[in-house]
């Protein structure tokens, strides 16, 4: 059975004065929904994601070696820029990690990042952004323990990441990936996320999402907040069964290709989400009058073409249009002729399912 500690190195092999590394992570878009957690960042129910291809974090990962390792220490450039805000969340996240990275005290870091989309558009930037620097860290161990197998070195990074944002742990390897106990799903973790290790149906094959920009303002309400939220909230158990339920459903369906019931089980959850945050105390809804309206319209074009379109939402107003690729033509046309007008300034982004975190 496997622990955290499993995660706590022995002593390395191999030492290192300075250097630098760079990896690209992706953002990633939950089909079946994680909210509500425990403590250290594990889940109260399983989830299931598709990894993105063109919306990622981009971060070069440079260090040297301190005279006295007595705490830690980084630079944190976001753009080319010093970003002070950000550098509490990676303080936090440093003192959470270091038990299982224990040279982190001993290098100085320039952390500089640069996302591929705009900051604050509900394209998660926590995920790609933690995935991202996990797996610049694992490649400092790396070079510290030359005898890291890939397994462990994925694995690890996917762990760590889980403790800087939850969902981060869904954005190191690609293409569809699974976190939190499921029964019929082997190797699956609460720890980490894994790839899903059966069959995937042809009919996902670079399976697209068009993430339409209504409201690219900063989050009404945090993450964090909305999780805890679910402590105490009277639907929780009933949620948590039903997020069970739908990851059995999806496994089936991305065997069979059943588009159909995709559609159904996708959207489900989406609202799900959202009907969670309706009824948690203090209650909050964080869709717009336009996410509705794009809700309705993709109704009104499924049933009209055929075409098994779909929309599925993370918590905010924004609506990521999922659709299977040989459908792209139709479906954009549908969004640029009727769904562009309720995008803030005209605004949307094209992706695709990726493959998780790249060595640049």
């Amino acid at each position: 059975m496997f622990t955290a500690a499993d995660f706590i190195p022995e002593k390395y092999t191999s030492t290192i004065e300075n250097g630098s590394f760079q990896w690209s992570a992706p953002s990633n878009i939950a089909l079946v929904k994680y909210w509500g957690k425990k403590e250290h960042q594990i889940p109260a129910n399983p989830s299931v994601s598709f990894t993105l291809k063109n919306c990622k974090t981009n971060t070069k990962l440079t260090f040297s070696k301190k005279e006295v390792p007595n705490a830690f220490s980084f630079n944190l450039l976001f753009e080319g820029k010093p970003k002070e805000d950000f550098k509490p969340k990676i303080q936090k996240f440093f003192e959470r990690i270091e038990v299982y990275l224990p040279f982190l005290k001993e290098f100085h870091f320039t952390i500089d990042t640069q996302n591929t989309f705009p900051h604050s558009s509900g394209i998660a930037s926590s995920a790609s952004g933690m995935a991202a620097l996990a797996m610049n860290l694992m490649s400092l161990e790396k070079a510290l323990h030359p005898k890291m197998t890939d397994d462990y070195f994925f694995q690890k990074a996917s762990f760590l990441a889980r403790l800087g944002s939850g969902s981060a742990c869904r954005s190191v390897k690609g293409k569809v990936v699974v976190w939190g106990n499921q029964a019929n799903i082997k190797g699956s973790s609460d720890w980490f996320g894994v790839e899903f290790p059966y069959a995937i149906h042809d009919n996902f094959k670079n399976y697209q999402d068009t993430i339409l920009l209504v409201d690219k303002g900063e989050k009404q309400v945090s993450s964090t907040v909305g999780h805890d939220l679910m402590h105490n909230h009277p639907y929780a158990e009933k949620r948590f069964a039903q997020a069970h339920e739908n990851l059995d459903l999806l496994k089936n369906i991305f065997e069979t290709g059943n588009l159909e019931e995709f559609v159904k089980v996708v959207e489900s959850e989406a609202l799900t989400l959202h009907a969670m945050m309706m009824t948690s105390m203090p209650y909050f809804i964080l869709m717009k009058p336009n996410t509705l309206e794009i809700i309705n319209a993709i109704w009104k074009f499924r049933n009209e073409t055929k075409i098994p379109i779909c929309f599925t939402l993370d918590a905010g107003a924004n609506v990521h249009v999922l659709y299977p690729e040989n459908s792209t033509k139709k479906v954009m046309q549908f969004i640029t002729t009727e769904l562009v007008d309720f995008c803030q300034n005209g605004q949307y982004i094209c992706d695709e399912i990726g493959d998780g975190a790249i060595a640049q």
